[in-house]
């Protein structure tokens, strides 16, 4: 049967989404444009992902493959879903009347919920048809908030060029699933694996693989594939930066990890060299690219597009070591890429937002805590001890090294020194800076909590990094199903 005890058990947290969904669909067709219908659907959302991620407690703790080979669940997937859930509960909680340029409207929340239940089936994709399928789940939605802020030419920008090269991505990350249907005759993880592993892969395959992972590098706004993110990130209003800087990254690493740590294991040296390109580019475009930024946003694009390198050092790697690290890296940055823009989202003078690395000279004297906050981040972000950010670059870096990528592992040291320029201009501009226009006093609760949770993270990460890397190590071995790591 299709639908089992094991199957609703296996993929719960998915219908937990999808019925919620559901509900939000019917209550903001029949409650109205009402205040309080608008705060009804923002709780219910709220609720649903909590549930999600309470659901993903009573999956089961062994492997499992459902929907005849097309969705699976390891204990792996599952940390990475619950990283996704916490990111786009952060990027909804974030949304508050006033503070967030007209979005707070009950179909943001509908499209934010749609592309996070998207992000879950990618992650437990285990067939090229339900990775596609995921995919466009989540970027469908993401093309139409990306431009929710009507009355911003910015926004419309930023959703056309976000549709135009997400479709282009698409298309690359489509044509190399064909191909490797084309060569191998299957479409099912398993059995490509399993195909792979008993013959030797010909070009064909070996070029569908390089589409593939050029497809899903759009989505991480890894280098050169990262054109759309400056401007998006700029564009779009500030909790759809939050949610596009934090909860599709997560999503697309943790497909890349399960394309190539498994479905193509054995021609990791082919996909290694890619992957590697990629994570030089990153770091380097994202290092010298944020330096000559004066927009918050744009700067906080290209960090991005650096961290997602540092994170790609890690995969590259090509063993559990490299798993784990990742899996921490991008457990740090749920909560740094969270605290960044929850404290942008506050940042407003005579009502209006503002972004603009200018408008952050004298903070310290202003807003105290806002400017504690981001020091703390922006430190941890350039990697200082003893904070999260040292720890997720240590591991990825120590992941590279043993495997011998030696140079690869110095790049990333060395471009995050160059990184720790811009991230040490903000800590000058809040500290030894005179104000010239204060900002507005006064922010959201909600804001005020995500920026606390992301600073007691930050900070007490050192307590929990040391039993999370042996966690981790021992999750990541999910992906030695054919022994070939």
């Amino acid at each position: 049967m299709l639908f089992t005890q094991m199957t609703f058990q296996a993929a719960l947290p998915e219908y937990v989404l999808a019925l919620t969904a559901l509900a939000l669909v019917l209550m903001a067709a029949f409650s109205g444009d009402t205040n309080s219908s608008k705060r009804l659907v923002k709780l219910t959302a709220l609720a649903g992902y909590l549930l999600a991620i309470l659901a993903t407690f009573a999956l089961p703790s062994d492997s499992q493959s459902i929907y005849f080979g097309l969705f699976k669940v390891n204990n792996f997937l599952i940390y990475m879903k619950v990283l996704v859930l916490i990111g786009a509960f952060f990027a909804c909680w974030m949304v508050n009347g006033d503070w967030t340029d007209g979005i707070d409207k009950p179909e943001y929340q509908i499209l934010v919920m749609l592309a996070t239940l998207g992000m879950l089936l990618m992650i437990s994709a285990n067939d090229l048809i339900s990775l596609y399928m995921g995919l466009e789940l989540q970027s469908l939605p993401l093309y139409v908030i990306a431009a929710i802020n009507t009355r911003s030419l910015k926004s419309s920008e930023a959703g056309l060029k976000y549709f135009l090269l997400g479709a282009l991505s698409s298309g690359m990350l489509l044509y190399g699933a064909s191909l490797v249907y084309g060569y191998t005759g299957f479409t099912n993880f398993d059995q490509i694996a399993s195909f792979i592993s008993q013959n030797e892969a010909s070009p064909g395959i070996i070029v569908g693989v390089v589409f593939m992972l050029s497809g899903l590098a759009f989505k991480i706004s890894a280098a050169p594939f990262h054109m759309w993110t400056p401007d998006v990130y700029e564009g779009a209003p500030t909790p759809v930066t939050a949610l596009f800087a934090i909860a599709p990254k997560v999503a697309a690493t943790t497909l890349l990890l399960n394309v190539t740590y498994f479905v193509f294991a054995d021609i990791r040296f082919e996909w290694m060299q890619v992957i590697i390109a990629l994570s030089v580019a990153s770091m380097l475009v994202g290092a010298f690219g944020a330096i000559m930024q004066k927009d918050l946003k744009r700067m906080m694009a290209y960090s991005s597009i650096a961290h997602m390198g540092y994170a790609l050092a890690g995969l590259a790697a090509g063993t559990y070591e490299g798993a784990a690290g990742v899996m921490i890296y991008m457990t740090t940055y749920i909560f740094m890429g969270a605290g960044t823009f929850s404290i942008i989202l506050m940042m407003r003078r005579d009502g209006l937002p503002v972004q603009k690395l200018a408008d952050l000279s004298g903070l310290s004297s202003t807003h105290p805590y806002w400017s504690f906050g981001l020091m703390i981040i922006m430190f941890s972000m350039a990697g200082i001890p003893p904070l999260a950010g040292f720890f997720a670059k240590w591991y990825v870096f120590l992941a590279a090294i043993n495997s011998g990528l030696i140079p690869l592992a110095v790049i990333g040291v060395l471009t995050s020194v160059v990184g720790a320029f811009y991230y040490l201009r903000i800590i000058k501009l809040m500290y030894f800076e005179d104000v010239d226009q204060p900002l507005d006093e006064g922010a959201p609760t909600e804001n005020m909590i995500i920026l606390s949770l992301s600073i007691i993270v930050t900070v007490l990460f050192l307590l929990i990094v040391g039993p999370l890397r042996e966690w981790s190590y021992v999750i990541s071995q999910n992906f030695s199903v054919y022994g070939i790591l």
